[in-house]
């Protein structure tokens, strides 16, 4: 493997990366990203097109979602995709300037000079004070864009179910856990290079696989739960026709929870996890057609209508609630989620997944990208005209060197290695969605996609070159359409 590295350096790719400039190598950045943000959006302009003419059930859908419904969901993506070319054009002038103001180099100063107020030294503790800083930063630049996607895009559109006080403390909750977990894990990435000899590499990649699997394991059981409250799916129907399907496909069901979704927003989702014959399916409340909530009188709850009695004025705190309306304000005929036999259907292209071992197969596409990313890292990471190049002059920090060539010089490679995740992921969709027709539940899978759809305010057409650039899940007619191919 050391002969790889050493092959890798000498390459013309490398050879031709001592012959160029400092600023040269920063100036090829910067316009990779630019090349890549103009593109994006040429996109998302293609894809606005198609919402602003399509303005009337495809035939496929006809019957099935209202054309209320079609035009709540042709509004609402044009709300999104607007807010996020504005958000696009932020961040690359954000970054850009950050790349030419040499802030980086800046941060790590800080970082330095805290070490020295504090009485300490060392790479390593100014690495993580770095990450800290790092991570400070990037969370407050993003507030104001969060706060606005959260209470004006999906509140605006019905979704949005949080408080200010609930998303106060879940972004401050959720930085905190993210600092105790990444914070060490730098500390130890930093001390692997330092100690670990030509193959630190190799020892660095074994070190995050085992992360990833502890993480993978302890997250659902103790980091989740600390964001949204899980319930056991009680006795009763849809329960036992779960564990009749997973009996029938022999999948080690352990347990089965309910995740009040709800309390954050109106969106849906199913997923199972765990390793080996200990696994768990979880349901978002919101999936559920007949869920019924058997804690009404949770803080959060109390928190909301303190708020809304607040901020309504004096002649309307006495109105009564308006009848036979969701809460967009569109007279329904029915309730939202899914039945129990459609989410029993969901469930089954789920576990088309656990049966075609699609997330094994994801693992290790990601192991070997991991692998091969640290020996490209490897090669790099002495080479001081990258570090100079962004401002950090004889200097050559680990973490340093880290962001720098994963996030900025192997930006054209990581673009590339997306697309490809995301057709291997499209296709796993189809393959799974085909699982569940084999099982009989292509019928009800298509109610459910529907009826997901509609709920979700997902539009249902889309440009196809958008699509296949964004959606690692096939859109819906595509997927319908593949479903009711016979075999």
């Amino acid at each position: 493997m050391l002969s790889v590295i050493t092959w890798l350096a000498d390459t013309s790719v490398f050879r031709y990366l001592r012959t160029v400039s400092d600023l040269s190598i920063l100036y090829a950045i910067i316009v990779f990203a630019v090349a890549i943000f103009l593109w994006e959006e040429y996109l998302a302009s293609r894809q606005r097109k198609v919402l602003q003419t399509a303005q009337k059930v495809p035939a496929d859908l006809d019957g099935a979602i209202s054309s209320e419904t079609f035009e709540k969901a042709r509004l609402y993506n044009i709300d999104k995709s607007l807010f996020e070319s504005c958000h696009n054009l932020f961040e690359i002038i954000l970054s850009t300037s950050f790349l030419l103001l040499n802030v980086l180099p800046l941060v790590w100063s800080l970082s330095a000079h805290t070490l020295r107020w504090a009485e300490y030294d060392g790479e390593i503790k100014q690495s993580m004070v770095f990450m800290l800083y790092s991570s400070l930063l990037s969370t407050v630049i993003g507030l104001p864009w969060s706060l606005y996607s959260t209470f004006a895009v999906e509140q605006r559109h019905g979704f949005n179910k949080q408080t200010l006080g609930f998303f106060a403390k879940d972004k401050l909750k959720a930085f905190l856990v993210n600092q105790l977990i990444s914070l060490p894990i730098v500390a130890m990435i930093v001390y692997i290079v330092k100690a670990g000899g030509d193959y630190f590499f190799l020892y660095l990649w074994l070190f995050c696989f085992v992360v990833l699997m502890f993480l993978m394991t302890i997250y659902p059981e103790f980091i989740a739960p600390l964001f949204d409250k899980y319930t056991p799916l009680p006795e009763g129907e849809l329960r036992e026709m779960i564990e009749a399907l997973a009996a029938r496909l022999h999948f080690p069901l352990k347990k089965l929870y309910v995740v009040e979704g709800s309390k954050r927003s109106a969106h849906s989702n199913a997923y199972f996890y765990g390793f080996f014959n200990n696994k768990r399916i979880v349901l978002f409340d919101t999936l559920l057609e007949d869920w019924e909530k058997t804690e009404n009188d949770t803080d959060e709850k109390k928190e909301k209508d303190m708020e809304e009695k607040d901020a309504k004025p004096e002649s309307a705190k006495d109105e009564k609630p308006k009848s036979a309306k969701d809460e967009s304000g569109e007279r329904t005929g029915r309730k939202k989620g899914c039945s129990n036999e459609e989410v029993v259907a969901v469930l089954s292209h789920e576990l088309g997944h656990w049966s075609m071992n699609h997330v094994f197969k994801n693992i290790v596409v990601i192991q070997i990208n991991l692998l091969l990313t640290f020996v490209v890292f490897a090669a790099l990471y002495r080479y001081q005209p990258l570090y100079r190049a962004f401002g950090f002059g004889q200097s050559m920090p680990v973490i340093a060197g880290l962001v720098i060539i994963l996030q900025h010089v192997f930006a054209p490679y990581s673009t590339l290695f997306s697309v490809l995740v995301t057709m291997m992921s499209r296709r796993f969709e189809f393959q799974a969605d085909q699982f569940g027709k084999q099982l009989g539940y292509a019928a009800l899978l298509k109610a459910a996609l529907i009826k997901l759809t509609a709920d979700n305010l997902s539009f249902p057409v889309y440009d196809r070159l958008y699509s296949a650039w964004h959606h690692s899940h096939p859109p819906l007619l595509q997927r319908l359409a593949a479903l009711q191919k016979t075999e």
